[in-house]
């Protein structure tokens, strides 16, 4: 039972796993304090609040409805998706099309079935004909 156990753990795909746990939590703080520090100022600079929580409330048969509270999560959205594309996927989209550049593209192998008919036209073309 043991033995299973320090197989499981020690298997490449929990490994990678748990790095990938520890550096996306990392990356979210960067992210986090990306938009709190950069983002949430400008947006109470055009808007004079840090978010849009105060917009659009209106109240129903004593029911609150705040529709700043959903366009906040949006914009916050939008902010955090953006950060992650212009921080992470644009530069490793440029460094794989670099890396990409300098490297021939392999050679179209032909299927199967085309160097099996390949090899029998050469075979029929090497016999002498009556």
């Amino acid at each position: 039972m043991i033995t299973g156990f320090k197989t499981f753990i020690l298997r490449g795909n929990v490994v990678d796993l748990a790095v990938a746990v520890v550096i996306g939590a990392a990356f979210s703080r960067v992210v986090e304090s990306l938009v709190a520090g950069l983002f949430t100022p400008l947006i109470a600079a055009v808007f004079g609040e840090p978010n849009l929580d105060a917009v659009g409330v209106f109240e129903v048969n004593g029911a609150v409805f705040s529709v700043g509270v959903v366009l906040t999560a949006a914009l916050n959205f939008l902010l955090i998706a953006a950060a992650i594309y212009f921080l992470i996927v644009a530069p490793m989209n440029a460094l794989a099309a670099r890396r990409a550049a300098g490297r021939e593209p392999e050679p179209l192998t032909p299927s199967d079935e085309v160097a099996l008919l390949q090899e029998i036209r050469d075979l029929l073309a090497e016999r002498p004909t009556r």
